[in-house]
């Protein structure tokens, strides 16, 4: 792994070089961390597909010295990733509930009711607007994945199956006036044209209205060693110093800052126009002094992550060689796209895993890119019992557990690789 936080090689300067961000357009020639090549971390494969090649694409992060903006570059185009989508994210109780507590939320800050509007940004399978339909408050999603799109319109909520961007936020403007709330959860890392898609998030709020980000944070990323956090569809990554430079570029402002368990660790970004009357509260300065204490406000103040990811993946490869060479049955549960991250990375495949299991149909029968390990429901697994059940999905780690309590019956061990590889029981 090259060491992080390095400006680039000579080996690779040229191409950094044509390389700007996404936010300001400075040349892009800082490493943060390189995860080697990865192919698309959603194109789950079908049997048939499985002698036929596949294309790797680097996972080389890197940092803009001007802005700070993490990012990833553009190697594969949106309509490839999210036209049809693999995620949907009903197949989640815990993540409804966190959607419902939001709507609940957002209801109450902004006193929304039958007379608002709700515009939510990849609204995927309607999992949040459902609970502002069911409320008696106009809504209407944005979701470019059509196979997700046409299950959303199924429970009734009107849904665009169309990339947003400023385009696509002038026509609603258009058609039905701006928006009371804005809801742009987990997609402001997606977007490769950042600054088309936040100026399109300006252009569909409405004067008073409140703008809804939820994205990843950085830091935690970090401090967990979440590095599987990295693939191709993910093209930016967040600290609310970064973020708030792209917002204030499009002349909005953050006007209140939540931290979240969700994701391995979540900001909540609550925006409005810069001219809103609202005071900023007080736990966006102390979040915004926090990050620069941390050295977030420097780009040398993210180094050492290299490190620590290559740690971890020595640690689970010697625990995963240990366990088959003491004849053990070894498993994975669940089949996310940070999964693929984390077996192309390590090198993991079926002599390591002999399957993964996954709630959601879509995956079933399929096999995982590049590792090509086969997928099945969870029920396989009470048949199969197997010695060790991987938790690949980490982030739902308390969900999952208490989903496998019935494997104490036949002593399985769960396991978690990140932060740290942890070994445990069931229950």
């Amino acid at each position: 792994m090259t060491d992080d936080l390095h400006p680039a090689t000579t080996s690779n300067a040229a191409a950094a070089s044509e390389r700007s961000c996404r936010s300001c357009g400075a040349r892009l020639e800082r490493l943060f961390v390189d995860l080697g090549m990865s192919p698309p971390c959603q194109d789950f494969l079908t049997a048939d597909r499985l002698r036929e090649p596949e294309t790797f694409y680097p996972l080389d992060v890197r940092i803009c010295d001007a802005c700070l903006l993490v990012q990833l570059p553009a190697y594969l185009a949106p309509e490839t990733i999210f036209r049809e989508y693999a995620y949907f994210s009903s197949f989640s109780s815990s993540w409804i509930d966190h959607a419902e507590r939001f709507v609940e939320e957002a209801i109450r800050r902004q006193g929304l009711g039958p007379t608002s509007s709700v515009v939510e940004i990849a609204s995927n399978d309607g999992y949040l607007l459902q609970h502002v339909v069911r409320r008696g408050i106009p809504a209407l999603g944005v979701e470019p994945a059509r196979n997700i799109a046409a299950v959303a319109v199924e429970r009734g909520i009107p849904t665009i199956d169309e990339f947003f961007g400023q385009a696509l936020a002038d026509e609603i403007v258009a058609r039905s006036g701006r928006a009371d709330l804005v809801v742009a959860n987990n997609v402001f890392a997606h977007v490769p044209d950042l600054n088309d898609f936040t100026s399109g998030l300006a252009t569909l709020l409405a004067p008073g209205g409140l703008l809804s980000i939820e994205v990843a944070y950085l830091a935690r990323l970090i401090d967990h060693n979440e590095f599987d956090t990295i693939y191709h569809e993910h093209y930016m990554y967040y600290t609310l110093l970064s973020a708030g430079a792209v917002l204030a570029r499009h002349g909005l402002r953050v006007l209140d800052v939540e931290q979240l368990a969700t994701h391995g660790g979540s900001l909540r970004l609550w925006i409005v126009h810069e001219g809103d009357p609202r005071p900023t509260t007080a736990a966006v300065e102390r979040l915004r002094g926090e990050e620069a204490a941390a050295g977030y406000g420097e780009p040398g103040g993210f180094a050492g992550f290299s490190a620590r990811v290559a740690a971890v993946k020595r640690d689970l490869l010697r625990f995963l060689v240990d366990e088959r060479r003491q004849g053990a049955t070894v498993a994975g549960y669940g089949a996310p796209a940070k999964a693929n991250t984390l077996l192309n990375y390590c090198g993991i495949r079926t002599d390591l895993i002999d399957y993964l299991v996954d709630r959601n149909p879509y995956k079933h029968s399929r096999f995982t890119p590049g590792t090509h390990i086969p997928i099945h429901p969870p029920e396989h697994l009470e048949r199969d019992r197997p010695d060790v059940i991987l938790i690949l999905a980490w982030n739902l780690r308390d969900e999952i557990a208490e989903q496998l309590a019935y494997t104490r019956a036949w002593g399985a061990r769960l396991v978690v690789p990140i932060p740290t590889l942890e070994v445990f029981q069931p229950g």
